[in-house]
């Protein structure tokens, strides 16, 4: 299929309109989808594309469920991220902290100014979520967007279909990632260099890679083939199912997004501060 055929494009492409279409498009519960991904290495056997590959795998599959009157419009992808934990091994692109956080901003800008008043930052890169919460925040300050955020990992894609240490351990290049690329783009896939390799995390008691006590890590740091899961027990079936899952809890979450009013979230009853002359007992 050509990328801008199927219903995601053809249907959900806020950028398919002209400028007056955009303007007389109802905002009300409007959502806008901004996809924000990666490109850098993936161990010897994936493609240094695979996070945004995933994520538009994913939003395409998911835009598919989505009923014909949902006000949901899908951005093109910020296909670049916060990579500087990989740039040991060739073929990262990174951009700075700075740069990315100034492009959304921008972009969340940009749909304030069309009208917008909703927008989801759809990220499929771990090195983003940290920036990515900050941004979300930034911008909802900045312009009083209503803003989102979500990255598939935290979806309920992978129950039974991966072990525990790779639920704990694999978050780059293993199984998971691995599954969906094979199940989105299998020629992109050489399998016969998939690893096994999992951080050595055994002789710690307190400190977690991503968990409440952290330490700060480049990936050489913690894999000698830039892998950290087992690539060797992907799938494509496996794959499918995680992607069908995740397109099938994001279309529900797009529509209550869509009627999300954060005015709602404000307690009833307004608490006011009372005053009188004293203070501590003692005359003011």
């Amino acid at each position: 299929m050509f990328r801008y055929e199927g219903k995601a494009w053809e249907e959900r492409f806020l950028p398919r309109l002209s400028s007056l279409q955009i303007k007389e498009l109802p905002k009300e519960d409007a959502l806008v989808v901004l996809p924000v991904g990666a490109v850098e290495q993936h161990g010897w056997h994936l493609p240094v594309m695979t996070d945004s590959l995933i994520g538009e795998a994913l939003l395409m599959q998911t835009m598919e469920r989505l009923p014909d009157h949902s006000n949901v419009w899908l951005l093109p992808p910020v296909s670049y991220g916060k990579s500087n934990e990989h740039l040991d091994y060739a073929g990262t692109i990174s951009l700075s902290s700075n740069t990315l956080l100034g492009v959304l901003s921008d972009i969340g800008a940009s749909l304030k100014r069309s009208g917008f008043r909703r927008l989801l930052l759809f990220n499929t890169h771990g090195g983003n979520a940290d920036l990515l919460n900050v941004a979300a925040r930034e911008i909802r300050v900045a312009t009083g967007l209503m803003v989102f955020y979500v990255n598939p990992h935290s979806l309920d894609t992978t129950s039974g279909l991966v072990t525990e240490e790779e639920l704990e351990y694999g978050i780059h290049g293993g199984d998971i990632e691995t599954s969906m690329v094979l199940a989105i783009k299998p020629d992109w896939v050489r399998e016969e260099l998939g690893v096994s390799e999992m951080p050595d995390v055994s002789q710690l008691e307190f400190l977690t890679m991503e968990g409440k006590i952290r330490f700060a890590w480049a990936m050489s740091d913690i894999s000698h083939s830039g892998v950290a899961g087992d690539a060797t027990k992907a799938t494509a079936e496996k794959g499918k199912i995680m992607l069908e899952r995740g397109a099938a809890e994001l279309a529900k979450a797009m529509l209550e997004i869509s009627r999300f009013e954060i005015g709602r979230v404000l307690p009833k009853t307004r608490h006011e501060p009372t005053y009188d002359n004293k203070i501590d007992g003692r005359e003011g």
